[in-house]
C-alpha cells in the first residue's frame, strides 16, 4: 500500500457502503430516464429491467472477487483489477475514458437535481438558473468531500433514508391507484423499441461499480464489499420494478411522454399535495445521492493513477488530516462545473454508457483469465463464490455487455450513414463511437507522452 492510500481514513461501516450503492443506482435513472425509455418501447420498461438485472448481478461478481483479494484494501477498483491481468496501458485507458464518463455524468446528475430542486419550489425554470443551481449542488457536495470522507457517508445515509421513505409514499398507495388499461399496449415499439430503451435503462444501473473505489475507506473492505454488491443490486432491483410498475400504471402515456419529473407527475395524481411534494423531494435524495457518489469516484481513481506513475504525482495527494484526496477533488468540481456551464453535458455523457459497457465487459474477462494470467491473485481469493458460478457469471456478463454495446454502436452507425461529418461537427451531433474513439486516442496519447522517469 502506498503512503497515499494508507492516509486514507477507513470511516465507512455497512450501512455507508449500502448507501453508496443503492444511492447512485436509484438516482436518475430512475427518477428521470423513465419517461425517455418509455416513448422507444411502451410499459414493457418494466421487462427491461427485468432482462438488465441478472446481466448487472452477472458483472458484479467480478468486482465481488476481485474485492475479497488483497486489492479490495485499496480505491483503484477495476483499474488495478485489469492492470494486474492485462497490464498498465489497457487499464490506463480504462480508467481514461471512466474519468471522462464520471465528469459527465456529474454535470449531468447536477443539472438534474437542479430540475428537481426547481419542481420541488415550484420556480419557474431559466437556463441561467438552471446552471447556477446545478454549479452550486456540485459545489455543495466538494464541500462534503473536502471535510473527510466521513462527512460523505452520513450525508448519504441521511439522503437514503428519506428517499426510502419516498418511494414507500410513492409506491404503497400508488398500486391502488392502477389502472390496467396504462399498460397496453405493453410493447409500443416491439422488440426493436425495446432493444432501443435497453441502454437507456442501463443508465440507471451504470454507475454501480463506483462502490469499488470505497474500498480504501471502508472497514474490513474485502469482507464487506463483496456481500453489498450482490444484495444492493437486488434490493435495487426490486425498487425498480414496484416503482416502474406504479408508473406505468397510474400515469397515461401522453404524459409520461413529456413530463421532465415523471415521478412526481405520478404522485400528484393520487397524492394530496404534501405528500407529492414529498414525492418530489424525494427525487431531490435520489440525485443528490448519485452526485454525492459520483464525486467520489474520479478522486480517488487519481490516487492510483498518480501512485503508478501514470498522472501527475499532485493527483494523488492525500490530505494528511482529513483524509481525503485534496486536489482530485478540486479537479473533479472544476471540470464537472465546466461541462455545465458550457453545455456539453452530452457530449461527455454519450461517452459515458457506452465506455461503462465496454469496461465492464473486459473487467469480467479479467475475471474469466484470472488463473491463468495471475494465479498468485487468483489464489487469494476469499469470496464464496464457487469457480463455475464465476465463470458463467464472467461469461452471462461478456455476452450481455457485448450486446449492449452492440445496440449502441449500431445506432450510431444508422447515423454515421445518413448523416456527413460536417454536419455532426456543425450541429455538435458527433456518436458516441467518434467521441470515444477521439478520447480513447487522447488517453493513449497522454500515456505514451508521460515522462519516461515515471513510465520507468
Amino acid at each position: 500500500m502506498s503512503q497515499a492510500t494508507s492516509l486514507l481514513k477507513r470511516e465507512l461501516g455497512t450501512l455507508e457502503s449500502y448507501a453508496a450503492l443503492v444511492g447512485i443506482l436509484v438516482g436518475a435513472g430512475i427518477f428521470r430516464v423513465t419517461s425517455d425509455a418509455f416513448a422507444l418501447t411502451g410499459p414493457s420498461v418494466i421487462l427491461g429491467y427485468l432482462l438488465l438485472a441478472p446481466a448487472v448481478l452477472a458483472t458484479s461478481v467480478a468486482y465481488s472477487v476481485f474485492l475479497s483479494t488483497s486489492l479490495g484494501r485499496e480505491p483503484g477498483g477495476e483499474y488495478t483489477h485489469i492492470a494486474r491481468t492485462f497490464g498498465p496501458l489497457t487499464a490506463f485507458v480504462g480508467a481514461w475514458l471512466k474519468l471522462v464518463s464520471y465528469f459527465g455524468a456529474g454535470a449531468f446528475l447536477a443539472t438534474v437535481l437542479a430540475d428537481y430542486l426547481l419542481a420541488l419550489f415550484s420556480v419557474e425554470p431559466t437556463e441561467l438558473l438552471r446552471k447556477t443551481i446545478a454549479v452550486a449542488c456540485i459545489a455543495f457536495f466538494w464541500f462534503v468531500h473536502a471535510r473527510g470522507v466521513r462527512w460523505f457517508g452520513r450525508i448519504q445515509v441521511a439522503m437514503c433514508a428519506l428517499l426510502g421513505v419516498s418511494i414507500v409514499v410513492l409506491v404503497v398507495p400508488g398500486v391502488f391507484a392502477i389502472e390496467l388499461a396504462n399498460y397496453r399496449p405493453f410493447y409500443r415499439g416491439g422488440f426493436a423499441g425495446l432493444a432501443a430503451a435497453l441502454p437507456l435503462l442501463f443508465f440507471a444501473f451504470a454507475g454501480f461499480e463506483s462502490l469499488a473505489q470505497t474500498a480504501g475507506e471502508v472497514k474490513d473492505s474485502t469482507r464487506l464489499l463483496p456481500v453489498v454488491f450482490l444484495k444492493g443490486i437486488l434490493l435495487t432491483t426490486g425498487i425498480f420494478l414496484a416503482m416502474s410498475i406504479v408508473t406505468f400504471g397510474v400515469l397515461p402515456g401522453a404524459q409520461l411522454e413529456s413530463s421532465a419529473t415523471p415521478m412526481s407527475d405520478v404522485a400528484a395524481v393520487y397524492l394530496p399535495f404534501g405528500a407529492a411534494a414529498f414525492v418530489t423531494l424525494g427525487g431531490v435524495m435520489a440525485v443528490a445521492t448519485s452526485l454525492n457518489a459520483t464525486m467520489l469516484v474520479p478522486a480517488r481513481l487519481g490516487v492510483m493513477l498518480a501512485r503508478d506513475g501514470l498522472v501527475p504525482a499532485v493527483l494523488g495527494v492525500v490530505h494528511a488530516r482529513r483524509g481525503t484526496p485534496t486536489f482530485g477533488l478540486l479537479l473533479t468540481f472544476v471540470l464537472t462545473a465546466l461541462l455545465v456551464v458550457s453545455g456539453q453535458v452530452m457530449l461527455a455523457l454519450m461517452i459515458a454508457v457506452l465506455a461503462l459497457v465496454l469496461l465492464y465487459a473486459l473487467h469480467s474477462l479479467a475475471l474469466l483469465l484470472l488463473p491463468r494470467l495471475d494465479p498468485e491473485l487468483y489464489s487469494e481469493i476469499t469470496v464464496r463464490i464457487p469457480r463455475r458460478v464465476q465463470v458463467a457469471a464472467a461469461v452471462l456478463s461478456v455476452l450481455s455487455m457485448s450486446a449492449i454495446a452492440y445496440v449502441l454502436i449500431a445506432q450510431d452507425v444508422d447515423v454515421l450513414r445518413t448523416t456527413s461529418l460536417r454536419d455532426r461537427l456543425a450541429n455538435g451531433d458527433l456518436t458516441a463511437i467518434e467521441l470515444l474513439f477521439l478520447w480513447g486516442a487522447a488517453g493513449i496519447l497522454f500515456y505514451n507522452l508521460r515522462p519516461r522517469a515515471v513510465a520507468e
